[in-house]
């Protein structure tokens, strides 16, 4: 899942039903999640991965700041600290990260990386936070990390351009997103999910938009041919990847189940290797290797 949500929390009856609309919803949301790498990419086209990032969780932060203000006196600032980890871990690092590394590899390759996210999570969960896991479920993650190497190690010899170990700048990206999920999970479990968003991202964006003027994206737009169309792209990720994405997520788990939900790890990579196709991105048998065992590994973990 994308590189710039918070997994919201609700609660729900296991024995839900998927409907028809609870399927169109979990589509919707792997359309847009798995266009996330495609849209770094075009905003990459003209700036640099930094005012990209920058960008990103600035625009974020100015959408959900409203809901900030709505919600201000519901916050529970005594938990700051954990909420200042969900930001840095659940969207800064990570926009960084993946700007960075697709400054060097394919969209479609960091969509399937991105799938290692269940993987780390079980993985933090058990080391750091406490959880505990079955054989099973940690041979899913030895899987998983094959079809990393795989992608990592094999992809010159698959012809596919740029440095292939840039990859592991996503890999850290998803260790983030997975230390960003055991910290709600254990420290704001019982904070609204909507609030942990709007905060977290507020916290980290406010000086990301700061820090935006020190950077050559005013000048770029004044003088750069394509800067404003680069921009849309960055605006469309903040606001359909991140905003909308986030409150999407949180109406499918209410809808049905999070296991349901569960489902959008394996249909976001196959979205994003789609993506890449039609851009004219080298696609290869490795890709598909990679992403079957990290798929395989991500099933595995979720039994």
């Amino acid at each position: 899942m994308n590189a710039t949500s918070t997994p919201p929390k609700a609660e729900v009856e296991q024995d839900s039903q998927p409907d028809l609309m609870s399927w169109v919803i979990l589509v919707t949301l792997s359309l847009i999640w798995g266009s996330s790498y495609i849209l770094i990419k075009k905003g990459l086209v003209v700036y640099s991965s930094t005012e990209v990032a920058c960008l990103r969780l600035a625009i974020s932060a100015l959408c959900f700041l409203p809901f900030l203000l709505y919600q201000f006196r519901k916050v529970d600032w005594s938990r700051w600290p954990f909420l200042v980890i969900v930001g840095l871990t659940g969207t800064a690092i990570p926009a960084f990260m993946f700007a960075i590394a697709q400054t060097e590899i394919s969209s479609s390759m960091a969509g399937v990386l991105n799938s290692l996210v269940p993987l780390f999570t079980l993985v933090l969960g058990v080391l750091l936070f406490g959880a505990k896991a079955r054989w099973l479920k940690l041979l899913g993650v030895l899987i998983g990390l094959a079809g990393a190497a795989t992608l990592i190690l094999f992809s010159r010899e698959a012809g596919m351009e740029g440095n292939p170990w840039y990859g592991l700048l996503v890999i850290v990206g998803c260790i983030c997103y997975a230390i960003n999920s055991n910290t709600i999970a254990k420290y704001l479990k019982e904070m609204k999910s909507l609030i942990i968003s709007a905060t977290s991202f507020t916290i980290v964006g406010i000086p990301a938009f700061a820090y935006l003027f020190q950077t050559d994206v005013l000048p770029k737009l004044e003088s750069t041919a394509g800067a404003w169309e680069a921009l849309g792209y960055v605006a469309l990720l903040s606001i359909m990847g991140t905003v909308l994405a986030s409150l999407i997520f949180f109406q499918l788990i209410k809808r049905t189940t999070p296991v349901f939900a569960s489902m959008i790890s394996y249909l976001v990579p196959m979205v994003a290797v789609s993506w890449g196709f039609l851009d004219g991105e080298v696609i290869s048998v490795i890709h598909f290797v990679g992403m079957g065992l990290i798929l395989s590994g991500v099933y595995l973990v979720k039994q």
